[in-house]
């Protein structure tokens, strides 16, 4: 498996990265038939602003396979509008449609983002899922399963389990709180998690607020308790101080721990 951070910024784009966006590639397995060739899938979570233009350097959108989108706010979804533009009028013929999973009605964000008349239903670029946490969705080589998360709107956390890229015939885990506090949602879906990305928007002695976001020391936390391997830190607002973030995670887990940046790769 491997993860590429297309985007990392938490509630808007940032001056050095989009908003949440996150390629994850698996490759089938090869199996008895040597003249098939085992493709490569690959899944974007989450599509905020600013994330077409910068997918554009890491795959063609041709080749994507699906969207899953962790919740319809904004700053995770806004770039739907780019990617159907994109798939109803590339030059060489529209492109043909893919799955998007989305925890509340994606066709009605999808026509309020792009204020689309009420006709406009996207069939011929999407087929649109909804899905609700305890579903589990498998696509190609992936198994894509949803967490109830605490969110201020309805919103997943997604585990995926795949092949691992440095051993193939052993299963690697992904996880990915998307927006959430802490809450059983998230440690159940990180639970012995090879890579856990994990949102930390707040800072401790900042932001009280609670059932939006968690800090770095929350997320800490709930490597601890899942037991994951390694800990990913994104989903920093732009006044968010990343040393801290991560300094605050360490108190916590005693596993690696970083901050992501875009453009980073993970092949696990």
């Amino acid at each position: 498996m491997k993860v590429t951070i297309i985007g990392c910024s938490g509630s808007m784009s940032g001056k050095r990265s989009a908003a949440s966006a996150y390629l994850v590639q698996a490759k089938e397995r090869a199996g008895g038939n040597r003249s098939h060739e085992a493709r490569t899938w690959s899944v974007l979570l989450d599509f905020g602003p600013g994330a077409m233009g910068q997918l554009l350097n890491y795959l063609d959108p041709a080749l994507l396979d699906s969207i899953v989108a962790s919740h319809l706010h904004a700053d995770h979804f806004a770039d739907i509008v780019g990617m159907q533009v994109y798939r109803r009028w590339y030059p060489e013929g529209a492109l043909p449609k893919i799955p998007v999973y989305t925890p509340g009605d994606g066709v009605a964000r999808t026509r309020g983002i792009s204020d689309d008349p009420i006709d406009e239903t996207y069939e011929t670029e999407f087929d649109f899922v909804q899905v609700k946490p305890g579903d589990v969705v498998q696509l190609g080589p992936m198994k894509i399963e949803f967490f109830r998360a605490n969110h201020t709107i309805p919103a997943h956390c997604i585990r995926l389990t795949a092949p691992s890229d440095e051993d193939p015939d052993r299963d690697v885990v992904f996880t990915y709180s998307g927006d959430t506090d802490t809450c059983e949602g998230v440690i159940d879906a990180a639970t012995g998690a090879d890579l856990f990305l994990c949102e930390a928007a707040f800072e401790e002695g900042r932001d009280s607020v609670r059932g939006v976001h968690m800090t770095g020391l929350r997320s800490g936390e709930v490597a601890n308790q899942a037991g994951a391997q390694k800990l990913l830190l994104t989903h920093l607002q732009p006044w968010t101080d990343p040393i801290k973030t991560q300094t605050d995670a360490q108190k916590k887990f005693d596993g690696e721990v970083h901050v992501v940046q875009a453009g980073e790769e993970y092949v696990f």
